[in-house]
């Protein structure tokens, strides 16, 4: 495809590199000279040093041959007056705008109709919905959803001394009805287990199952499901504002550490119910005086990635609770995986992977559509979720009969909304959606699974 991305910050170098890498032809906009020059050498493309809403900038980054733009600067107002230009001098062109701002995000829906948008996404928003979903199921890692929130991939580690600990998976077939072990981590390598794979200390488990099947399997094994009652947040940007919001709407106590008088101001007033403490949240005294040892969750959400991680560090030693960290570095993933946090949320990395996941959609067939994207495992797997039309040529072979590409795994199938997990003598039907996990990235639509 043919996209223009308008904005090189953290999210466009972070869209940029994952569409180049699936071959689009991409043009960078950006007013900073030296921002292009370092863009354009890095990942082969070609840049343009302007303002993004300027027709003639974009005309010259041939906006009447796009078939997207993307807009990511820093500016709402910005990327939405972008769009508006694309859309007006190019019918055809898909257009998706990053809003940030709380006085717009009520409004969302109606921006994205009214100025005839094809998405607008807010990274802010989206990872405090992430934040919020591991806050609820404490015990996971991390949370996916599939099938319009009615199937979850659940990420976690097994507890030490563990009922699963030495055990293969065919032996604690009884505790995982409809429910799919997908992927194993152990000592940095991903495992695509078989029945006879045996559950080891310290691996980390991947699951995808109904919400209500979920909570049974942990209840089985013991694994506390339980959603956090009262949580601490330090730091009162943005995203801190988003979750508050959401916890508060779900009866959960929120305390939020900011150390900028003005800004606490303005989150007192915007969060009633809130416990707003205006200090640093670096300081250990500070965080003893607010009973961190006794919250059921913990937020470091401050804007220095390496705070976040020490605080993140502080409060897992301290405290046995869920402990989140947000990373706004799309960079050294290995590092920050290094560092056994608990759970790490990178809005940036969001923002980049759902956008890819529209791309890919945009591309592909009618056949079979791109309905979900995620990159788990710090960008090593992939999940997907395919809508199956009635022109698909897998529909009624049977899944021993195709021959499926090595580290491909079908983990589930949704059919009037109940998960199947797949057999060998199951086939597809139209109007299914296929759940495909792999470590082969860049699949546009279903027939990718094969050989």
């Amino acid at each position: 495809m043919q996209i223009i991305v308008v904005g090189c910050g953290k999210v466009g170098r972070s869209i940029i590199s994952q569409l180049t890498q699936e071959d689009n032809n991409v043009t960078v906009i950006d007013t900073n000279p030296t921002i292009i020059r370092n863009i354009s050498t890095n990942y082969d493309v070609m840049g343009i040093v302007g303002n993004g809403s300027s027709f003639n900038i974009l005309a010259k980054a041939d906006l009447a041959h796009a078939d997207m733009l993307i807009a990511v600067t820093e500016s709402d107002e910005v990327n939405l007056l972008t769009c508006v230009i694309a859309k007006l001098n190019n019918h055809q062109c898909h257009t998706i705008a990053r809003v940030r701002s709380p006085h717009y995000s009520d409004e969302r829906h109606y921006l994205q109709k009214g100025l005839n948008l094809s998405m607008t996404i807010n990274p802010e928003m989206e990872a405090a919905k992430e934040i919020s979903r591991l806050l609820n199921f404490p015990s996971a890692i991390e949370i996916v959803s599939f099938a319009k929130d009615r199937i979850d991939m659940l990420r976690f580690r097994v507890p030490p001394c563990s009922v699963l600990i030495g055990r293969s998976l065919k032996e604690i077939a009884h505790l995982t009805v409809n429910l799919l072990v997908c992927i194993i981590e152990r000592n940095s390598n991903i495992l695509v287990p078989n029945g006879d794979t045996v559950i080891q200390q310290g691996d980390i488990l991947t699951i995808i199952a109904m919400p209500r099947d979920a909570q049974a399997f942990f209840k089985k094994i013991g694994v506390r499901t339980n959603k956090c009652k009262n949580v601490m947040i330090v730091g009162g940007g943005q995203l801190s504002y988003y979750l508050a919001k959401m916890l508060l709407k779900s009866h959960t106590e929120v305390t939020i550490i900011e150390r900028d008088m003005a800004r606490c101001e303005e989150l007192v007033e915007a969060l009633p119910g809130a416990t707003i403490d205006c200090g640093d949240g670096t300081e250990e005294e500070l965080l003893r005086e607010e009973h961190l040892e006794s919250m059921d969750g913990f937020v470091a959400c401050t804007g220095m990635d390496e705070v976040n991680a020490i605080l993140s560090l502080y409060a897992l030693k301290h405290s046995s609770k869920k402990v989140i960290t947000k990373v706004n570095h799309v960079d050294f993933g290995d590092v920050i995986e290094g560092l056994q946090l608990d759970s790490i949320v990178n809005p940036k990395q969001l923002t980049a992977q759902q956008i890819v996941q529209y791309v890919r959609a945009a591309g592909n067939s009618m056949e079979s559509n791109v309905e979900t994207l995620y990159r788990l495992m710090n960008g090593r797997v992939e999940a997907l979720e395919f809508l199956l039309d009635s022109k698909s040529s897998l529909i009624g072979t049977k899944l021993a009969d195709m021959r499926i590409k090595k580290n491909v795994l079908i983990a589930g199938i949704v059919r009037e909304g109940k998960l199947i997990i797949p057999g060998g003598q199951d086939a597809f039907q139209a109007g299914d959606t296929v759940i495909v996990v792999t470590t082969n990235l860049g699949f546009h639509e279903i027939e990718n699974i094969l050989a």
